[in-house]
Formats: C-alpha cells, structure tokens, sequence
C-alpha cells in the first residue's frame, strides 16, 4: 500500500501562486506516474495534470494551461503541482493520485493510490 502526503495548501490572492507537493511514504516515486486532480464545493472532481516517468511527459487540463506547472524530482522522492496566476475558480481541494505505468494520464479511474487532499483557497 502507498501513502501519498500532500503538502502545501492555503489562502492566497487572486494572481497569486502556490506549490504544492506529493511524496509517498515509504516507496520510491520513480516508477509512478503521478496525477494532479481537484475538487471544487459542490462540483465533481477533475483532472488538473499528470506526469509519466520520464519529467518531460506531462499533460494538462484546457482551464490550467499556460498557469501550472507539473514537475518531479526523483532525487526527492517529490512531485509538484506549480499553480501561477491563481484565480477564484482554482479553489478546491486538491489530490495527488500514483500509479505504477509509464505515461502521464489523466483518466481517474487508472490510479490506484490517492492522497488525503490539500485545500487551496483563492481570494478575489
């Protein structure tokens, strides 16, 4: 069984940024690839970004386009979710998810372990 611990929620100001982080504990990252997915009050949850293996593999949602950033870094055991330019509509809960394969993917049901959740909070 893998643990995911997220990290790095809070309150900040519309065109604002946070980093947020997933780590698992006790395993090694590096044979995961690694979603990003969020839900708001009242709203289903949905896929934000996904990272495969290899860092250069990364794939994201239409609305974060151009603001978040997906990384990994092995060496830490970390993946992290960079959200620039934050706006209200970004404020949700936000999980990390990980599965054993290879490419990024940004399909819900392929991910067999999920993290607790981060609340990120965006003010106008």
């Amino acid at each position: 069984q893998v643990q995911l611990v997220e990290s790095g929620g809070g309150l900040v100001q519309a065109g604002g940024s946070l980093r947020l982080s997933c780590a698992p504990s006790g395993r090694t990252f590096s044979d995961y690839a690694v979603g990003w997915f969020r839900q708001a009050p009242g709203k289903e949850r949905e896929a934000v970004a996904a990272i495969g293996r290899s860092a250069s593999n990364t794939v994201y949602a239409d609305s974060v386009k151009g603001r978040f950033i997906i990384s990994r870094d092995n060496a830490k055991n970390t993946v992290y979710l960079q959200m620039n330019s934050l706006t209200p509509e970004d404020t949700a809960v936000y999980f990390c998810a990980a599965k054993i394969r290879i490419l990024a993917t940004m399909f819900e049901s392929t991910y067999d372990y999920w993290g607790q959740g981060t609340h990120v909070t965006v003010s106008a």
